[in-house]
């Protein structure tokens, strides 16, 4: 089968749950034998282009950033990504069965669907996110927040073959109204599915995220320092960088016990991740939550945040692999990573069956099932 899959988006020159979903989603079909093309924007420089196995790599945009100094993101990038990905589609459209695009930044969905009638393909898209009209309020203000809800709307309206990662945004999407069934595919993660073994843990919370306003990463920090004041030996490790990265330095101060190094290699997060007493992951908002579930799988605990917006609270079991936080104060976030202390190594070895018990579910193989089956209906469908 000719699939094209669009994000401007493509790890690990963007970091984050949709870019691992996208470029893991690639080299999966890839792998089994089908024709691959990723499209999206230039993230390299000149002369060092991407290899993906298996998979033929297109930017239709120039390189830019994806976020302005406010930390939200630019309007220009996705108009230029947009654009892009029209161009491409009416003049080769033709080549592909299904095209798979990610709803954000939502012009590359509007750009697929507008060219459809000439490609002839079926048209699959996954949404990680609905934001709801709050939440569009509190990100762009009345008059534009108004617009990007009129737009996620109708992208939400273009006949299509929705998926979407949590129960949370399943619902929201319906409500936009989409017209057909969504699926929720609950499964991202790539790596072993055998129960963890389980190591001891370090005297260490780890937070692991981009910093921007929504994952409250100051307030991460300032938990660390309250729960190292209670838990002897206790030490905070922020991973990651953004715009909060200035508000998470002057949240630790000059705390010896904390440190903030910024992104690091992949092996490094994941020693750290694998010895931690507990993942701390107070985000306001998550479309799936991967992170926790890459904890879980090492057996480690991870702390998340009740909240209408955060679908990651659907990966955390009250108590057995984690605690939910009733908020993202600091003090309510230090005494929950002082229970996991008290929990002692039990919780590890309850994460450990809780990750066993799921791991099927939460695969990427269950989901790439899923997706293949979407893909040969509208194939069926198209011819």
């Amino acid at each position: 089968m000719r699939v094209c899959i669009v994000y401007d988006c493509l790890y690990p020159w963007t970091v984050g749950g949709a870019e691992r979903w996208m470029r893991n989603l690639a080299e999966a079909l890839a792998r089994d034998g089908h024709d691959v093309t990723y499209l999206t924007r230039r993230q390299w420089p000149a002369g060092e282009e991407p290899r993906v196995d298996g998979v033929r790599v297109l930017a239709v945009s120039r390189e830019e950033p994806l976020y302005g100094p406010d930390g939200n993101r630019t309007i220009g990038e996705p108009l230029r990504f947009g654009r892009g990905v029209l161009r491409h589609l009416v003049r080769h459209g033709r080549r592909y069965d299904v095209v798979h695009t990610a709803s954000f930044p939502y012009f590359s969905l509007l750009a697929a669907a507008l060219a459809r009638p000439l490609g002839r393909y079926a048209l699959v898209v996954d949404w990680h996110e609905v934001w709801s009209a709050a939440y569009w309020r509190d990100y762009l203000g009345g008059a534009r927040g108004r617009a990007g809800r009129a737009v996620q709307r109708l992208c939400a309206r273009v006949p299509q073959r929705a998926f979407s990662f949590s129960r949370l945004h399943a619902a929201r999407l319906e409500a936009e109204g989409l017209r057909g069934e969504v699926t929720v595919l609950e499964g991202e993660y790539a790596e072993s599915l055998e129960r963890p073994e389980v190591t001891p843990a370090e005297p260490v919370v780890v937070f692991a995220g981009r910093m921007i306003p929504e994952k409250r990463a100051p307030a991460a920090a300032r938990a660390m320092v309250r729960a190292a004041d209670r838990v002897p030996g206790l030490r905070g490790e922020l991973y990651g960088a953004g715009p909060e990265h200035g508000r998470v330095l002057e949240a630790i101060g000059g705390d010896e016990r904390m440190r903030a190094p910024g992104f690091v290699a992949h092996e490094e997060l994941e020693q750290r991740l694998r010895s931690a007493l507990c993942l701390l992951a107070p985000s306001s908002r998550e479309g799936y939550g991967l992170v926790v579930v890459e904890a879980s799988a090492r057996g480690v605990p991870a702390i998340v945040v009740a909240g209408e917006d955060n679908a990651a609270t659907e990966l955390v079991q009250d108590g057995v692999n984690g605690f939910v936080a009733a908020s993202a104060d600091p003090e309510e976030l230090a005494e929950q990573v002082v229970r996991v202390w008290e929990a002692g190594p039990a919780m590890r070895e309850r994460t450990a069956d809780w990750f066993a018990a799921n791991a099927q579910r939460l695969s990427m193989g269950a989901s790439i099932e899923r997706v293949l089956d979407a893909y040969r209906a509208g194939a069926t469908t198209r011819r």
